[in-house]
């Protein structure tokens, strides 16, 4: 029977350890704190805003929402960040993505201090991860290890094939799986939307990870039987069955490549739910870092 990763007692696990260290700081005169800075009103960001303030909320970190409107020019983005930059409330800084059409990404990265990237994007932050040293890791694939250790999936000496190249999930999932430590281990296969013969390549996992959003692109004759398939997308379609005409789906045909695995994890309810818990352990380890 194909088993289903849940990412709501992974994430639960992970919220219920934070709870001391964040009583311990308390204890110490400290308040975790996060800023989120967010550019325009697309209605997923707005969600994924209120769901990150909500989890603060719930453990006791200090959160503030930052709103700034769709025209806002790069200059005024980045003094904002220099402000919060600058603001010892604030351990942490997110940047809400996508921001809207004009405005750098890249530039917005690399204006958050790297001890207050929380989102593991800064350059500093990321040669870190390459070279395994101990920093911020990007929220999604840190995640994913943390489900696969929940669920005692051990990817060493596997073959993991990954659907994805962007610089928030595919690439550094890559690296963390093909890491020296105990719990990676792993042949790593980085595939994307311009792999030829892409199936070749996925019928050849032990490990799936589909993180390319779109929508249904990995098949039941994508995948060998006992595969264990953990699908990253979360794509918005259309649903006339569905109260308000859409539905959220995965990258993963979930109805029948489930027959073929031996786990699968869900959308919605699976990897989503860990990348928030992931931001709030971040959050904290930069609360913890300023006392060190």
């Amino acid at each position: 029977m194909t088993k289903i990763l849940y990412g709501k007692p992974v994430a639960e696990a992970v919220k219920e350890g934070l709870k001391s260290r964040i009583a311990d700081l308390n204890d110490k005169g400290l308040q975790p704190g996060l800023a989120v800075l967010l550019v325009g009103e697309d209605p997923a960001s707005c969600v994924y805003v209120r769901n990150k303030s909500r989890a603060c909320e719930e453990l006791g970190i200090f959160s503030e929402t930052i709103r700034l409107p769709r025209d806002t020019e790069q200059s005024r983005l980045n003094a904002k960040i220099d402000e919060l930059n600058a603001d010892p409330r604030f351990h942490g800084i997110l940047v809400q993505m996508p921001l809207p059409k004009g405005l750098s990404e890249r530039e917005v990265v690399r204006h958050i201090l790297p001890e207050k990237d929380v989102d593991g994007f800064h350059p500093f932050n990321v040669g870190s991860m390459v070279q395994g040293i101990p920093t911020f890791l990007p929220c999604t694939p840190a995640g994913i290890m943390k489900m696969m250790e929940y669920y005692d999936i051990r990817p060493a000496g596997k073959h993991v094939v990954i659907v994805g190249r962007s610089n928030i999930v595919g690439k550094p999932m890559a690296n963390l799986l093909c890491q020296k430590s105990p719990r990676a281990n792993a042949t790593v296969t980085l595939c994307h939307t311009a792999t030829e013969n892409l199936q070749a390549h996925t019928l050849q996992a032990d490990i799936l990870i589909a993180a390319a959003g779109m929508p249904g692109m990995i098949r039941e004759e994508m995948v060998r039987e006992g595969v264990i398939v953990i699908d990253v997308g979360v794509n918005r379609i259309p649903d006339p069955t569905a109260k308000n005409g859409t539905r959220l789906c995965g990258d993963v045909d979930f109805d029948r490549v489930s027959c073929k695995a031996a786990a699968i994890t869900p959308v919605p309810g699976g990897v989503g739910l860990m990348t928030i818990a992931m931001l709030m352990q971040n959050t904290v380890e930069a609360a913890e870092n300023c006392l060190k």
